[in-house]
């Protein structure tokens, strides 16, 4: 059997084909990613102006699922949208043009022969929660299948759960704390086994938003002059920004200045590591808390305890670092000494490095300097924790992200209670095995003593 979900992000749309044994019992098959495709063009949130042409962006992966998913099964493959903090943040800023834009998307989606079951706005915490549940359901954290097709509980300790998106980043681990903010704290019972789970999305501290907001502060500590130094900025790479094009978001409207946005301003690049941190600090509040333990902007959160999985934005950094860059990842001073690296490095010598990355080369100093400070005084990760963070963009042959949990979740497929210990299908197999095995063998046994009765025979 088949499942569709489109992941409607902030600067992309990705469209995932799952499949999974048809003759799954209790609604538990173990489910892969059969397909993926990439919607041309950028997040659905970015229609706002026009929202028809949100959903004919989605055509043509829509039409590779109809090669992609065997005919016969069109009917019954259910597809979901779910938008995440590109469409959050259309909705803060005008909630009838993002109706206006999931209309359309709707409307698209249900032209297409599949079972479509809706296309929604994920809260961040659904988000968080659904990424988590991708992961540790991958690494067969939960349950597992034995080599006889039985269920087994594994017992494992399960893993945390990190996302970086455009817009907002989510953390996501199981704790055994106190979880001091009700709002962080989800209850779940899967396969009969409880989990008390911390989760928090902080909207707003996506790559593209953080990025937005680095350049509102730069032009605010320049007091908008028509030329700005960029610390983050590789030297010898310089581009001039409308003010339109850092003010159009509620990430930065409390920060917009009363100059004309049509303002064009030029920021050059000076690649310097050490006034790039000191800028991008500035996006973080380290010092507001009313709980006992706070990550940032007074948000509530435990101490981060057992292994993490870091995927999105936080794998194409650390990526980035470690092949193009060329340098380890395995202390927190190693990322904070590859940023300063990055930064101090030329936009000619990174050009060179990295051809094909053109678009997103210049950001990767304040990005790396960004995910350094969110991980180590953000999340709070130390020398003893944050080795064990995996940056990861899949388990297997299957992308982490929150798309798969979120299917699972609306499909049944992960029960509250255990399922059954055998999956019959599986077990029948077994049993005409070993009667296969029982009749072969005694059929040996009888030609031998056949042949040995025989042979004494004729030697009398």
């Amino acid at each position: 059997q088949y499942g569709i979900v489109l992941d409607a992000g902030s600067s992309h749309t990705a469209m995932f084909v799952y499949k999974w044994p048809a003759d799954k019992e209790n609604d538990t098959g173990v489910v892969s990613e059969h397909s993926m495709c990439d919607v041309e063009g950028p997040g659905i949130s970015s229609y706002s102006s026009n929202p028809p042409a949100a959903g004919i962006s989605l055509e043509q992966c829509l039409n590779q699922a109809l090669r992609d998913v065997p005919k016969e099964k069109h009917m019954d493959t259910p597809l979901y949208l779910g938008a995440t903090a590109g469409m959050r943040l259309l909705n803060i800023a005008d909630p009838q043009v993002s109706d206006a834009v999931l209309r359309a998307v709707a409307g698209t989606l249900k032209t297409y022969p599949f079972d479509f079951r809706g296309a929604k706005i994920l809260s961040g915490e659904e988000e968080g929660v659904f990424g988590w549940i991708t992961a540790n359901y991958l690494l067969e954290n939960f349950i597992k299948r034995g080599w006889l097709g039985e269920w087994i509980q594994p017992h494992r300790k399960t893993l945390g759960a990190m996302d970086f998106g455009g817009a907002s980043t989510q953390i996501t681990f199981e704790t055994r704390d106190t979880i001091e903010n009700p709002r962080n704290e989800v209850m779940l019972k899967l396969y009969g086994q409880a989990y008390k789970v911390y989760t928090h999305s902080f909207l707003c501290y996506g790559r593209d938003q953080v990025l937005k907001r680095l350049f509102s502060k730069l032009l605010q500590a320049e007091s908008y002059q028509a030329t700005v130094p960029n610390p983050c900025w590789p030297m010898g790479y310089n581009k001039s920004l409308s003010l339109s094009s850092i003010y159009d978001s509620p990430c930065t409207e409390k920060e917009r200045p009363s100059l004309v946005l049509n303002t064009t301003v030029t920021l050059v690049g000076t690649g310097n590591g050490n006034l790039c941190a000191l800028h991008v600090s500035k996006l973080f509040n380290f010092t507001t808390c009313s709980f006992s333990h706070c990550s940032f902007d007074g948000i509530f959160q435990p101490k981060v305890s057992g292994n993490f999985i870091a995927f999105s934005a936080f794998f194409y950094t650390v990526d980035f670092i470690q092949t193009v860059m060329e340098r380890p990842v395995h202390l927190p001073s190693d990322l904070k000494d590859a940023a300063e690296t990055i930064c101090a490095t030329s936009w000619s010598e990174l050009l060179q490095k990295a051809p094909k990355l053109e678009k997103r080369l210049p950001d990767y100093c304040a990005v790396s300097t960004f995910v350094y400070l969110l991980t180590t005084r953000g999340y709070n990760f130390n020398n003893h924790s944050f080795p064990n963070i995996a940056f990861q963009k899949k388990a297997g042959e299957t992308s982490i992200g929150w798309a798969l949990g979120y299917m699972l979740n609306l499909t049944n497929m992960i029960p509250a209670e255990k399922p059954s210990s055998h999956k019959s299908i599986l077990y029948n197999y077994w049993v005409i095995l070993i009667l296969l095995f029982v009749v072969t063998t005694l059929t040996s046994l009888v030609t031998a003593v056949c042949l040995l009765q025989r042979s004494k025979s004729s030697a009398i």
